[in-house]
C-alpha cells in the first residue's frame, strides 16, 4: 500500500522467481511504482517484499537499496559520458577483481554484442547500444533480480527491433529472474513468460502470459489486436519452399522461416483477427493452416462480432487461441460453445531468433 496525493497504490502479487516477469498496463497505473518499491527507492508504509526466502521489507525491517541485491536498468540509460564504454560496464562490477569477474565481464560483454563497441564513447552509440551498456552494467553488478523500468521506451521503433533479440537471449541464458515494466504488449508477447495486469493502481490479474490471454474475464482478449503466444517446438523444416513446421499442444503450425533446428524452441504470436472458423475440413486454399480444434467459449463484442476461445485439437486439452469473427458468421454456420470445428490461421508470427554468441554466460 503506498498513497502519492490522490493515488492509491494497493498492488500484491507472487511471481516465479526465474524467466521474465512483466507487469503490463497503461500509463500512470502503478507499474513503476511497484518497481521503486522493490527496489527500495520509494517506501511503502506496511509493505511486505520477499525475494528467494530473503525479507527485505516488512512491518520490522527495510533494507536499504544499496544493500538489496539488484539490478535496475531505467528508461533513461545514465551513462557515464566522460567514461568509455568500458569503464561503464566496470562501473556495476564488483571491486575486487579476479578471474571469475573477469571472464564474467566478456561474457556479458559477448552476450550482449557489446565486443567491438568497449572502447568507444557512450556519445558514438547508437540508443539500442547505450541501453545495451545499461543492461551490461546491472548484469554486472552479480544481482538476484533485475528490475527492467520500461527500457525500450525513449527509442525509435527501429532500435526496438534491434535490441528485443538480445533481451530474449536474457531470457534464453540466464536463471536470473527479471521484472520488466511496459505498456507496449507487443514487448510483453515477445519476452515475457508471466504476467501481472495492473490498472489504477491495483493489481486486476497474475498469471502465466497466455492464460491471461484467453482469460475472457480480463479486458485483453477485447482489445482490437488481440492475440495469444504459444511456445513452440520445431518439427521440422523444408528446404524446398523454407517453411518451419511447429509442434505446439495440440496441432502443428507451418510458417516461412529462416533455417530453424529441430527441436529448438520459438516463440509463435497468433492474432485473433488471423483465425477464421469452418465446421468442415476446408477444401483447397492458399492458408497453410487448418487445424481441428474445438470451441470452448464465445462472447459478443458489441453488436458486430464475437471473440472466441479455441483449444487446439479433437479435446478441450490442447493450447488456447482467440478468433474474432462476426455475428453474422457465427448464426450462419450455427457455431456453439463445445462444437468441434477447423480453425484457418491465416498469419503465424515467429519471433526472430536471437543472435547467435561466442560464449555463454554462466547461470546466476
Amino acid at each position: 500500500h503506498h498513497r502519492v496525493g490522490r493515488f492509491l497504490l494497493d498492488a500484491a502479487f507472487d511471481a516465479p522467481a526465474q524467466g521474465i516477469t512483466a507487469i503490463f498496463g497503461p500509463s500512470g497505473c502503478g507499474k513503476t511504482s511497484v518497481l521503486r518499491c522493490i527496489a527500495g527507492l520509494q517506501r511503502a508504509a506496511g509493505g511486505i517484499c520477499d525475494v528467494a526466502g530473503d525479507t527485505w521489507q516488512d512491518q520490522t525491517k527495510f533494507v536499504p537499496t544499496h544493500k538489496r541485491s539488484i539490478g535496475y536498468v531505467f528508461q533513461d540509460t545514465s551513462l557515464f559520458p566522460h567514461l568509455s564504454v568500458r569503464k561503464n560496464l566496470q562501473f556495476g562490477a564488483p571491486p575486487t577483481s579476479t578471474s571469475s569477474t573477469r571472464r564474467n565481464f566478456d561474457d556479458v560483454v559477448s552476450l550482449l554484442g557489446l565486443t567491438n563497441l568497449v572502447d568507444r564513447s557512450p556519445s558514438k552509440l547508437s540508443g539500442g547500444e547505450q541501453q545495451r551498456v545499461a543492461i551490461g552494467r546491472a548484469l554486472l553488478s552479480d544481482p538476484r533480480l533485475l528490475l527492467m523500468d520500461e527500457p525500450l521506451s525513449a527509442l525509435d521503433q527501429s532500435a526496438k527491433e534491434d535490441i528485443l533479440p538480445f533481451l530474449e537471449r536474457l531470457h534464453q541464458h540466464l536463471s536470473l529472474p527479471i521484472i520488466y515494466v511496459s505498456h507496449d504488449m507487443r514487448e510483453v508477447e515477445r519476452l515475457a513468460n508471466h504476467l501481472v495486469l495492473m490498472a489504477h493502481g491495483r493489481v486486476v490479474a497474475v498469471g502465466p502470459l497466455g492464460d491471461l490471454q484467453t482469460d475472457m474475464t480480463l479486458p485483453l482478449p477485447r482489445e482490437r489486436d488481440a492475440s495469444v503466444i504459444l511456445e513452440a517446438q520445431v518439427a521440422s523444416y523444408d528446404h524446398t519452399y523454407g517453411l518451419v513446421c511447429m509442434q505446439v499442444d495440440g496441432a502443428q503450425f507451418f510458417s516461412p522461416s529462416p533455417f530453424a533446428e529441430v527441436g529448438s524452441s520459438r516463440r509463435l504470436r497468433i492474432a485473433a483477427s488471423d483465425v477464421s472458423l469452418a465446421p468442415e475440413q476446408p477444401n483447397a486454399s492458399t492458408i497453410l493452416n487448418s487445424v481441428p480444434a474445438q470451441i470452448v467459449s464465445a462472447t459478443p463484442l458489441g453488436t458486430q462480432h464475437m471473440i472466441v476461445v479455441v483449444s487446439l485439437g479433437a479435446h478441450q486439452t490442447g493450447a488456447r487461441i482467440l478468433a474474432r469473427v462476426t455475428r453474422q458468421s457465427w448464426d450462419r454456420l450455427s457455431l456453439r460453445e463445445g462444437m468441434p470445428i477447423f480453425a484457418q490461421v491465416k498469419g503465424v508470427a515467429l519471433a526472430p531468433p536471437a543472435p547467435t554468441q561466442t560464449s555463454a554466460l554462466p547461470q546466476a
